[in-house]
């Protein structure tokens, strides 16, 4: 077993939105990504992959699809790999606990 403390990984940059990992198997990472009032996660995919998203502080809005759907502390958003996803905070900071299986290659794993 092991355990982390989220909190740990909660840094916050006002140039750009951080990622940080907190494990990271095989097929599979966990990590958490942080945003100031504003930012924004680009649209992407994760092809093959299933993606769960956890707001573990603040408040913003989850673009699937281009399809807008606001989020809330303590709300759990799960993405298959197949829809075009991104996320902007609020005029908050904002942190997300993002678990991602079946990692599509190394790049989605790295942090920064």
């Amino acid at each position: 077993m092991q355990k982390q403390a989220l909190g740990a990984f909660q840094e916050y940059r006002e140039d750009r939105f951080t990622k940080k990992i907190v494990f990271k198997e095989q097929d599979h990472v966990v990590f958490v990504l942080n945003f100031g009032p504003g930012q924004q996660l680009p649209a992407h995919k994760h092809p093959g992959a299933t993606v769960y998203l956890t707001v573990l502080e603040g408040s913003g809005v989850m673009i699937t699809d281009e399809i807008e759907v606001p989020v809330t502390a303590g709300d759990l958003v799960q993405v298959a790999g197949h829809e075009q996803f991104a996320y902007r905070s609020a005029d908050v900071r904002s942190s997300l606990s993002v678990v991602l299986i079946q990692t599509p290659s190394e790049d989605y794993a790295k942090e920064i």
